[in-house]
């Protein structure tokens, strides 16, 4: 399968700008008037919460520093905010497999491969969604699709200091701590910069797909 993707780099904006555009190119590909499309951005700090009914990973939502969006995709609470690389890959899974599993897979691979750019090694753990540094977490994905086409993705924390994950309990997961890949190579890292290496991993991978499925 060709793969024909447009990756595009939006700097700093709002969640509800991010699910808007997202939104917006969904409906584009359903129609057949978009291919494609890898949003990589920062956010504005909020927490934000996937499809569960148990919110106790919020904790006390009156207290917290930044606001809250309930949103369609899967998991439990996490934070994005500046310093985080958030990753929006908008693809059609109709021709891929429709194979959720294997796409979650495919998206760990693809920050494993941009850790190891930095002489990091990232590791998956059994049952548990997402990227480690040994017992530390570093990248958090959730996902959601309609009618087979994805959006959501994944968030890597560049920056040293995410004060936000303090707040709540990242992805549910009692006591976890959380790390950064500026934190485990060394030296401070701009998001951009992890950004542009992100999206040629991104597509190398993506074309590197055995058949073109996941």
């Amino acid at each position: 399968m060709s793969t024909n993707l447009q990756t595009r780099w939006l700097g700093r904006i709002s969640y509800e700008e991010g699910l808007e555009l997202q939104e917006s190119l969904v409906r584009d590909k359903m129609a057949g008037k978009a291919g494609d499309t890898l949003l990589l951005l920062e956010h504005d700090p909020v927490y934000t919460m996937g499809r569960s009914r148990d919110e106790s990973s919020l904790g006390e939502e009156m207290n917290l520093p930044h606001p809250v969006h309930r949103t369609n995709r899967g998991g439990q609470a996490t934070y994005h905010g500046p310093g985080q690389l958030v990753g929006y890959p908008i693809l059609d899974l109709n021709c891929r497999g429709r194979d959720l599993h294997r796409y979650l897979r495919f998206l760990e691979e693809v920050i494993i491969k941009i850790m190891a750019e930095y002489s990091v090694t990232g590791i998956r753990r059994d049952g548990l969604t997402g990227v480690w540094v040994e017992d530390r977490k570093i990248t958090s994905l959730g996902v959601g699709v309609r009618r087979w086409i994805s959006m959501h993705g994944f968030a890597l924390n560049v920056a040293r200091d995410l004060p936000g994950f303090n707040a709540i309990t990242p992805c549910g997961i009692a006591g976890v701590a959380m790390t950064s890949l500026s934190a485990e190579c060394g030296r401070d890292l701009e998001t951009r910069e992890v950004a542009d290496l992100g999206a040629e991993v991104f597509l190398r991978e993506l074309e590197n797909l055995p058949g073109g499925r996941f």
